[in-house]
């Protein structure tokens, strides 16, 4: 990049600016469909836990989002919470 040419410059640093927000914009979108898929494997991992007696059944009927709105934690965060951090040891 020569300095003499800052349209140039301005140029290539503007679309490498969009390159930028495309690639932000396609993992932002990756990650959203990823959490999306954990939450549900969470929920149907809970399902086979309490078919296997190993987790109590929830005693109302109501749905999982009328769950979350009454302050219940999802799933996802309360499995996150109990995971176990080791720290490496040297």
């Amino acid at each position: 990049m020569d300095p003499k040419h800052p349209g140039d410059v301005l140029k290539h640093l503007e679309k490498q600016g969009e390159l930028l927000m495309d690639a932000y914009r396609s993992m932002s979108h990756e990650l959203h469909k990823l959490q999306v898929e954990e939450e549900m494997l969470m929920h149907k991992y809970f399902e086979f836990m309490a078919a296997q007696g190993l987790v109590e059944k929830k005693t109302d009927s109501t749905n999982v989002l009328a769950d979350e709105e009454t302050s219940q934690e999802p799933i996802t965060q309360v499995y996150s919470r109990k995971r176990k951090v080791t720290k490496p040891t040297n």
